[in-house]
């Protein structure tokens, strides 16, 4: 009663304090009261009224996780893909309720690391300042296990090129750098990707006299990552992640020519549509295009 009353004389609502005051009663009392008193009704949440419903917004969020272009994507970029419909939801939000529905993706099991091995970040600025190579395998229908390579671009999180060969060895590794150089800067030639690094994890192929000889030719620097360091490599590491949940653990294929194939439709289908949080939820070829645009135009 007392937190509703009014100054008739001003018409508006006034605080507790004066009330109590003027009534000559202890805030206290008040206070305790209220606490007495059975609550009115069920308790409500906090703050404004949502414009949009839990219940209309978590029938949404079902019908992004229901047909998604890529399986186990997280309340980031459901709230990312829910803001190109038109549907405005606070992102948290979106967080609680998949929590509270069952369905956020397994989370990964923590490790616990040492000391770290270098400081800074091997992310860049702009595109093709830094690549990442690095290899993973798959076992194909036919009993042959297949390697695959593949080249990173540390600024745009662009997959420039990716194949896999049976026969592992540092010419098979140079197919996806070439395919690489050719995305990037239209052929492969002599110094064509001068003042670029590659970062890798010193693996055979990689350090072989071979391949550190077509990283001169190219005019790249090979950047090799901390020995039993991943996180030097992380750029690529996290790729054959997403690689492998979105189509090696969920696809079989019949011989290296399928593998291959997939592997080549996947890179482009990635590339056009993969959301990349710290660029915006913006896909890999979308910021390429945005910083050269803006490079361009400095």
């Amino acid at each position: 009663m007392i937190r509703g009353a009014v100054a008739a004389s001003l018409a508006c609502p006034i605080g507790l304090a004066p009330v109590c005051v003027e009534l000559r009663i202890p805030r206290s009392t008040v206070y305790a009261r209220r606490a007495q008193d059975p609550p009115q009704g069920p308790p409500r949440k906090p703050g404004p009224k949502p414009l949009l419903p839990d219940a209309d917004l978590l029938a949404a969020i079902r019908s992004v996780l229901t047909d998604p272009p890529f399986m186990g994507e997280g309340f980031r970029k459901v709230h990312a893909r829910l803001r190109s419909r038109g549907i405005h939801a606070d992102k948290e939000r979106i967080r609680i309720l998949m929590r509270d529905n069952n369905l956020q993706a397994p989370p990964k099991a923590r490790r616990i690391l040492g000391p770290k091995v270098h400081d800074g970040t091997i992310t860049t600025k702009l595109p093709d300042q830094m690549w990442g190579t690095d290899a993973t395998a798959t076992l194909l229908l036919d009993g042959c296990q297949a390697t695959i390579f593949g080249v990173y671009d540390h600024c745009t999180c662009e997959l420039l090129g990716i194949h896999a060969a049976i026969k592992a060895d540092r010419f098979e590794a140079m197919v996806p750098l070439h395919q690489a150089c050719r995305t990037a800067f239209g052929s492969v030639g002599m110094a064509i990707a001068s003042g670029l690094k590659l970062r890798h994890d010193n693996g055979s192929q990689f350090v072989s006299r071979a391949y550190q000889a077509e990283l001169k030719f190219l005019g790249m620097a090979s950047s090799p990552a901390f020995v039993r360091a991943p996180e030097g490599n992380g750029c690529i590491e996290r790729f054959w992640r997403t690689l492998k949940e979105q189509l090696l653990w969920i696809r079989t294929f019949a011989n290296l020519d399928d593998l291959n194939r997939a592997l080549q439709e996947f890179r482009n289908h990635y590339n056009q549509h993969w959301l990349i949080q710290r660029h915006g939820h913006r896909p890999p070829s979308q910021v390429r295009q945005d910083l050269l645009g803006h490079g361009a135009a400095a």
